[in-house]
């Protein structure tokens, strides 16, 4: 099985190289469009910011290649949100696999930091993804952005209101949280995604 890792302007990919040494496997990490079309699994994360990172796949044409893939895809924190339709994050267009939009948090409570860093529960689990995950497990998140709940919400999480910490559609999936730095649950979902999910 071949597993390759979007290489774009956007950080973390070696903490996403280590967490699958740890689960025991390898993967190539690429921008060339015919070695992430010819991959079993893709992996598509990215610390970063929205538009910058746009600009740079669309420049690159990776933003047609990313939609058009047919095999599953992951995509983690700013992957994730690359992945919806629209940030506010310096008003960016993105790839519309997912309806969801992208919204800076404005909590009420003012003891709520933005962004959010550190550990938050996920709920409402759906997907084969969390299979072995417990409801309200723990997980990593670092984030000033949020997707909006819509249909294809898979797991919530609240951070002075309820938002999609996980989403789902056709062969393309993605989390809010990093599975790279949450210990054995996101281990488990990493290997959920590499080993059990075919479509």
């Amino acid at each position: 099985m071949t597993t390759a890792i979007v290489q774009y302007n956007a950080g973390n990919i070696r903490s996403v190289l280590y967490a699958l040494e740890r689960i025991g496997t390898t993967a190539i990490v690429t921008d060339d469009p015919e070695q992430l079309r010819s991959a079993d699994k893709v992996i598509f994360p990215g610390v970063g910011e929205a538009s910058s990172a746009m600009a740079y796949l669309k420049e690159r044409g990776l933003d047609q290649v990313i939609a058009g893939l047919t095999q599953p895809v992951l995509g983690i924190c700013l992957g994730m949100q690359l992945m919806c339709s629209w940030s506010e994050e310096n008003d960016t267009v993105c790839l519309g696999i997912f309806p969801e939009k992208v919204k800076r948090f404005r909590p009420a409570d003012k003891l709520l930091k933005v962004p959010q860093i550190g550990w938050n529960n996920i709920t409402r689990l759906k997907s084969s993804l969390f299979e072995g995950v417990a409801e309200n497990s723990y997980c990593y998140f670092v984030h000033g952005y949020h997707a909006a709940i819509g249909s294809h919400t898979i797991a919530t999480t609240d951070y002075g209101g309820d938002y999609s910490s996980g989403l789902h559609r056709e062969n393309f999936y993605g989390v809010q949280f990093h599975p790279e730095k949450s210990a054995a649950v996101g281990e488990q979902i990493l290997r959920n995604f590499l080993f059990k999910i075919n479509t």
